[in-house]
């Protein structure tokens, strides 16, 4: 089989760099093993949300321009272009959100910290300041047995910043059902029970029952609606007799599952192949140029394209991998900027402290061509959080590394 380019790897950034490529008219291949990090997704994007100090951005591009020259940011040729062409792509996708590359703004997490984001799917709570809320009184609300909506820590933190919060729970039968089983007791699985439109219209009618009387100015939920849309989350909202905005929950997330989700759907009904539950295992490399790949399912087949992307991720993705000797690059046993001595080295003492292994990764040439043994690979690129160079837990920095890295990858292609 032969295509334009092969993309190894179907989480955000492998998804941007395929629809991006079908748009200009080219055969795309993605190679995923299925679920990605997006399925700990907050409902956010990041650009950049701390700088390597740890000092909270306000003005990202800003930021981004200071930044040294091994960040994967130095690699993209116009960080605001792409961040605009990144937003335009979520929204042409079915995922609308609120916010722009010049400023951050701010979301709540499930422990009721405010941290910084540049976009926020619309009608998930978001501030414009970190210390500001734009409400006075506020109506907590939470399925009675959902655990991982820890209403005592959002509370807690709402209350620092000044609002009135009730905590208030309900529950329907069919989520009751759910309930006597831990396992159902998830974002996931509640947002099957709750698939349809008439569920929707009982668990709106069992809010309005507990938030009645209390004149309050938003209703905040967990965000356990809409699997594949927003329909459902926007008739809840029509339905509900206040203001209601959505919080992230702790995961697996729905949000997050959401974009994955519609992304996935866009690219194969634009034509895309899409080998889910496959995973790429090596390939044939001849002067400087990726020939083809195999996979696990296709052992006998080799596939061929023009270009290929990495997008396989780090650690947590298995797009590297760690011994007690050396970190390496799972695929194709590409060049890897990280530190040669485990001990001391790869990780500090100190769970909140920056840990050094974060920001190894595939090494690359300016253009994201990946290295083998020193050698470029001129038809092969790597983007998202496989590259070397930032730690984006710290920087809060990985959606927009893996969205803007992949279209800038594209551009290359394309050029």
């Amino acid at each position: 089989m032969k295509f334009d380019t092969i993309i190894i790897g179907g989480g955000l950034s492998g998804l941007t760099a395929g629809l991006a490529l079908q748009k200009a008219g080219k055969r795309v291949a993605i190679v995923s093993m299925g679920q990605s990090t997006l399925h700990f997704n907050s409902g956010t994007f990041d650009l950049l949300g701390y700088d390597a100090q740890g000092a909270t951005v306000s003005h990202p591009l800003e930021a981004i321009a200071k930044l040294d020259a091994n960040h994967p940011y130095s690699k993209c040729e116009n960080v605001e272009a792409l961040a605009d062409e990144a937003k335009a792509l979520l929204a042409e996708m079915g995922v609308r959100t609120t916010g722009d590359a010049k400023a951050n703004h701010y979301r709540i997490t499930p422990m009721g910290a405010v941290k910084p984001a540049w976009l926020t799917i619309e009608d998930y709570a978001s501030l414009a300041e970190a210390d500001k809320l734009p409400w006075k009184k506020v109506a907590l609300v939470n399925i009675i047995g959902y655990l991982d909506f820890p209403t005592k820590f959002i509370a807690a933190g709402l209350r620092k910043l000044g609002a009135e919060v009730d905590v208030k729970g309900f529950t329907i039968p069919e989520l009751e059902a759910a309930r006597k089983s831990p396992t159902e007791m998830r974002a996931s699985n509640i947002a099957k029970v709750l698939g349809n439109a008439d569920m929707v219209k009982r668990m709106a009618a069992a809010v309005n029952e507990q938030i009645q009387g209390g004149n309050y100015d938003v209703a905040l939920l967990p965000a356990v609606l809409g699997i594949a849309d927003a329909t459902l989350s926007q008739q809840l909202k029509d339905e509900v007799k206040c203001d209601v905005q959505f919080l992230a929950t702790l995961p697996p997330s729905v949000p997050g599952v959401r974009v994955q989700t519609l992304l996935r759907k866009r690219f194969i009904a634009g034509g895309g192949v899409h080998l889910t539950g496959d995973k790429a295992i090596g390939g044939v490399i001849e002067g400087g140029t990726l020939k083809c790949i195999n996979t696990q399912s296709l052992t006998d087949t080799c596939l061929k394209a023009d270009n290929f992307i990495l997008a396989s991720g780090s650690f947590v993705s298995g797009g590297l991998n760690s011994n007690y000797d050396e970190v390496t690059e799972t695929v194709f046993g590409l060049d890897v900027n990280a530190a040669e001595g485990r001990h001391g080295q790869w990780t500090k003492y100190g769970v909140y402290e920056a840990q050094p292994y974060m920001e190894f990764g595939v090494a690359t040439d300016e253009k994201l061509h990946v290295k083998k043994d020193g050698k470029v690979i001129n038809n092969c690129y790597a983007v998202g959080s496989v590259l070397s160079g930032h730690n984006r837990v710290k920087m809060a920095d990985g959606t927009g590394v893996s969205m803007l890295t992949a279209l800038q990858a594209v551009k290359n292609i394309l050029k």
